[in-house]
């Protein structure tokens, strides 16, 4: 069963193309695990915001409690406008502790034409999903993250490489300048940049460490992996060879796959049909079945769903949604 092919994997992606039922899949995940006692925190990074919609109450950037029970579950949606404004008003922090006073208003106008400059959006996601892996392994069991769309997922899971290693290039440049700085002063120089220096070291090195901890448990099996959910159609099927090929180019594992919303028996010819595409489907990880559950909102649809993935008998002892 699924639960038990992803055991001691502290770190879940779930995703998949859009309209596949991530959302559903991740937060079935965190319900069953955390019936069996873990500790579960489930991140959106879908601008969709389905999470809140699902556990029927607002969720927001904070963890909210969603269940409790055997184990507890929290929920966290990652708000991407509001992330790119904090991104945004920590560089402007940062740049205008650096400059001096004349060039600040320029620096303003900069980071104001940045807002909608390619990367931006994904530089700040980035680091939000990074803090929010940070704290789900620190203070969780498991952290699941419902992701956006793969395209956008695919470029974020192969970002912490780049801004690794672009953090660590920017600390190497710092360290340059600090000698020429030192070795300027030792001439008789004045210039005094040691705090401004420090504070842009500070912020570098946490980057660095946030991204480098977020590469090293994407690459790491027996940490992370990424379930791969599609519904049993030509396309998404056709899709999502696509996105195990990438998943296996830019070295994330993929560790299970989830055939979303079959066709009850009641419909024999379609779920046929169905059965056919999956035959011999090698995605390079185990598939598991999961049937179509209608008015999919709320604890009794995350608890049809729960068996299906190996979660435990809902009815086996007590448990309650948070209030």
């Amino acid at each position: 069963m699924l639960l038990n092919q992803l055991a001691g994997r502290r770190a879940l992606f779930v995703g998949g193309k859009g309209g596949v039922g991530k959302t559903s899949v991740a937060s079935a995940l965190a319900l069953a695990a955390a019936r069996g006692g873990e500790r579960v925190l489930v991140v959106s990074t879908d601008p969709a915001h389905n999470l809140g919609h699902l556990w029927e109450r607002p969720v927001g950037e904070r963890p909210t409690p969603l269940w409790r029970g055997a184990g507890r579950v929290d929920g966290i949606e990652i708000d991407p406008a509001a992330t790119v404004d904090r991104h945004l008003a920590a560089v402007a922090r940062t740049m205008t502790g650096l400059l001096p006073e004349r060039l600040h208003g320029a620096a303003r106008a900069h980071l104001a034409a940045a807002r909608e400059a390619p990367g931006t959006h994904e530089s700040a996601v980035l680091e939000a999903v990074a803090d929010a892996l940070a704290m789900g392994l620190a203070e969780y069991d498991r952290v699941v993250f419902d992701t956006a769309p793969s395209g956008h997922t695919l470029h974020l899971l192969a970002s912490p490489e780049r801004m690794t290693t672009w953090a660590e290039n920017l600390l190497a440049n710092r360290d340059r300048s600090e000698r020429f700085s030192a070795a300027y002063g030792a001439l008789g120089g004045t210039r005094d940049t040691s705090d401004r220096d420090a504070e842009l070291r500070r912020v570098l090195r946490r980057r660095r460490e946030r991204f480098a901890a977020m590469r090293d448990a994407l690459a790491d099996p027996r940490v992370a992996g990424f379930v791969l959910v599609f519904v049993p159609e030509p396309l998404p099927v056709a899709e999502s060879r696509e996105v195990a090929e990438e998943l296996a180019r830019i070295g994330v594992p993929l560790v299970a796959a989830v055939a979303n919303r079959l066709s009850p028996a009641a419909l024999p010819a379609r779920r046929a049909r169905e059965e056919a595409l999956l035959e011999g489907l090698d995605l390079g990880a185990p598939v598991t079945r999961v049937p179509l559950v209608d008015d999919l909102v709320g604890l009794p649809a995350l608890d049809a769903i729960g068996p299906h993935l190996g979660g435990p008998d809902p009815q086996s002892g007590p448990s309650t949604a948070s209030s």
